[in-house]
Parts: structure tokens; C-alpha cells; sequence
């Protein structure tokens, strides 16, 4: 059973940091862009960020340039979503993503096969 889950979510004042994990079971991550989305109460699903397989591409949204970044860990077979100076602003749910065999990286959410179940952040003082 192919599955991913989310971890690394939690409660940040303004201005700190958490990394999210992404972790698959069942299928090697390598040969699978990954993306970033994010809910929040209310509002419509939002791409963050993505990452092409064999890391040619990224893709951010604009929200979140210069303080998120993303990476893969081969041997641990995850995606992490290091979040910087979050804000208020970036509380939401947030998933992670896999799209098979795609060297292009999208912020599309219908462009993906697998879904995690999502690991709330929320950021408040």
C-alpha cells in the first residue's frame, strides 16, 4: 500500500521555525515530484512548494520566497519543507504530495497521485 505521512507540525511564535517531514511507505520517493500545499479554516488549497524527481525543479509560491526551502533525504526516502520566519499567516493544515515520473513540478494539487493526511501548523504568540 503506497502511503505518505506528514510530521513536524506544531504550535511557533512569529518569527521561529519548524521542519516538516514527508516519509513514504510502500514506493521510493526519488522517482516522484513532491509538493507542498497547505489549508487554512476557510480558504482554498494552496501550493507552497515542490520538488521535481531527481531535484532538477523547484516551485514556490511567492507567499513563502526566501523563507521556506525544500529537500530530499535518499536515504531516509522523505521530503522536508524547512519554514522560516513563519508568520501568522502560514497557519494550515499542511500535505504533502507525490506525482509519479514528473520532471516538471507543479503548485497544482490535481496534478498529484498520493496525498498525505496533513500535519497541522500553527503559528501564534
Amino acid at each position: 500500500q503506497l502511503q505518505l505521512v506528514e510530521s513536524g507540525g506544531g504550535l511557533v511564535q512569529p518569527g521561529g521555525s519548524l521542519r516538516l517531514s514527508c516519509a513514504a511507505s510502500g514506493f521510493t520517493l526519488d522517482y516522484y515530484a513532491i509538493g507542498w500545499f497547505r489549508q487554512a479554516p476557510g480558504k482554498e488549497r494552496e501550493g507552497v512548494f515542490c520538488i521535481s524527481t531527481v531535484s532538477v525543479r523547484t516551485n514556490y509560491a511567492d507567499s513563502v520566497k526566501g523563507r521556506f526551502t525544500i529537500s530530499r533525504d535518499h536515504a531516509k526516502n522523505t521530503v522536508s519543507l524547512q519554514m522560516n520566519s513563519l508568520k501568522p499567516e502560514d497557519t494550515a493544515i499542511y500535505y504533502c504530495a507525490a506525482a509519479y515520473g514528473s520532471r516538471q513540478c507543479t503548485l497544482a494539487g490535481g496534478s498529484y497521485d498520493y496525498w498525505g493526511q496533513g500535519t497541522q501548523v500553527t503559528v501564534s504568540s
